[in-house]
């Protein structure tokens, strides 16, 4: 078993996103570690890219000032690498696919495996396409995490039968953000994909309460929070990480 579904062990995964160098790196490591000590059972790192397409205003901001601060992928590795020392938490990344193809495909995927991340997730690469990387993947031992949203479909079940790691479940139409209320039929995309694997499955997208969160863990196997997360950073800065912990603890409890 990857260190992924270990996350997924001990009942329901609280699973927080948080986007590398904002406002800092030395703020990110801190508010990764307050995450994993407040219960956080996986940790998605967003690397960030110029036009993330897939991201509402808030994480877009997030993107923007961890650039315009002098993010790279590099540092981002070295991040990872620091917080190994100490965070046993699995964590994925989230990024683009135009991220790993100008950093070079192999090259990405293989230090992926040497510093310790488990998984990658890519947000606008469609299930036709995966073969671009999910060979570099299965040789380096990341997880290549799928993504199945309410227009997958007849896709469904195709998409869960291959599926390593966990899978996310993209909880509504367009981009990331908090939601008053999400009205897709999950239960029936969750039922299909249960039909079809034994793959763990989390719910992203749109969720920011502990009752959305709640609700979601009936559903599936867990919650997937960003924007609420990078709101508590924007706002509070490099004093995120208690907040931030408060938060995990809070949301985590609400799915025990």
């Amino acid at each position: 078993m990857s260190r992924i579904g270990k996350a997924f062990e001990n009942g329901k995964a609280f699973i927080p996103f948080i986007t590398c160098g904002d406002p800092d790196l030395t703020t990110t490591a801190a508010i990764v570690r307050a995450a994993a000590a407040n219960g956080a059972d996986l940790i998605e790192l967003g690397i960030p890219f110029s036009d993330p397409t897939a991201e509402g205003p808030v994480i877009q901001g997030a993107n923007i000032r961890a650039l315009n601060g002098g993010v790279t992928t590099d540092k981002i590795f070295d991040l990872v690498r620091e917080l190994r020392q100490d965070v046993d938490v699995p964590m994925v990344f989230m990024t683009y696919a135009n991220v790993v193809f100008s950093y070079g495909a192999e090259r990405f995927i293989a230090t992926c495996n040497e510093i310790g991340i488990d998984g990658l997730i890519l947000p606008d690469l469609p299930y036709e396409e995966k073969e671009e990387f999910l060979p570099l993947c299965k040789q380096y031992q990341v997880d290549l995490i799928s993504l199945i949203a309410p227009t997958s479909k007849d896709r469904i079940a195709m998409i869960a039968k291959e599926a390593e790691g966990f899978i996310y479940i993209v909880s509504s139409l367009g981009v990331t953000g908090m939601r008053s209320e999400i009205n897709t039929d999950l239960d029936s995309i969750v039922r299909v994909v249960r039909e079809n694997t034994d793959t763990p499955c989390a719910i992203g997208f749109g969720i920011s309460t502990p009752e959305q969160a709640n609700k979601m863990s009936h559903i599936s196997d867990g919650a997937i929070v960003g924007s609420a997360i990078i709101k508590l950073i924007e706002k509070y800065g490099k004093e995120a990480p208690k907040y931030v912990g408060e938060y995990v603890k809070l949301m985590k409890d609400s799915i025990k």
